[in-house]
């Protein structure tokens, strides 16, 4: 069976939780092949704000690129992948990805992946927002980026840190259409169903 295949990039943003909770996610699809690149800034943040070591995260993955590999298979639009997704994705790396400055791989796969209109997901991580990041965010969907920052939402009435990362984890899933079960759907304002759903 052919296996699609993933990118996943974890930029030097805060959250890798959601870059991290995305590979164990996709190590347990029987079809699906994930291919990591993750940038020095992102190591750091790895080590401060989780449990998590960096090769271990680095093992969750299929296939894994040293971040300035410009010459690894996913710089090129030959190699075919079913799309990328940048969790979280940092100012730095949104704002190169917007002026298609591909100075280290991470950039250049998700530039491979607009030239060759797959889906790339963004899950910028960055609040309060000033008028020059909604510029570059902008340019990001007028390039056809899908952005998708990692936003809280209650209708599915989280009780952990765990539930909001998978309800984010799982709209980047859907983008990306891949099936999962990471948080319940909503189905319609009906008072008696959402109890139901309970």
């Amino acid at each position: 069976m052919k296996k699609k295949r993933i990118v996943v990039g974890i930029s030097g943003a805060t959250g890798p939780q959601y870059g991290i909770r995305i590979l164990e996610v996709l190590k347990d699809v029987e079809d699906v092949e994930t291919h990591l690149v993750i940038s020095d800034s992102s190591k750091r943040n790895i080590v401060l704000e989780t449990d998590w070591k960096v090769d271990d995260v680095m093992d969750l993955a299929d296939v894994t690129y040293d971040f300035n590999d410009v010459g690894a298979s996913i710089a090129s639009g030959s190699f075919i992948t079913e799309g990328m997704v940048i969790a979280p994705c940092s100012v730095k790396t949104a704002s190169a990805i917007a002026h298609c400055y591909n100075e280290n791989l991470l950039v250049r796969a998700a530039d491979v992946t607009l030239k060759e209109r797959r889906n790339l997901v963004i899950m910028f991580r960055e609040t309060p927002l000033h008028k020059g990041h909604l510029e570059i965010l902008n340019r990001c969907a007028d390039n056809g980026a899908i952005l998708m920052p990692p936003m809280i939402s209650m209708y599915h009435r989280p009780k952990t840190v765990q539930d909001i990362i998978d309800q984010s984890v799982g709209k980047a899933l859907d983008a990306l259409k891949i099936e999962h079960n990471l948080f319940r759907r909503w189905v319609g304002s009906d008072i008696s169903v959402a109890a139901e759903a309970r």
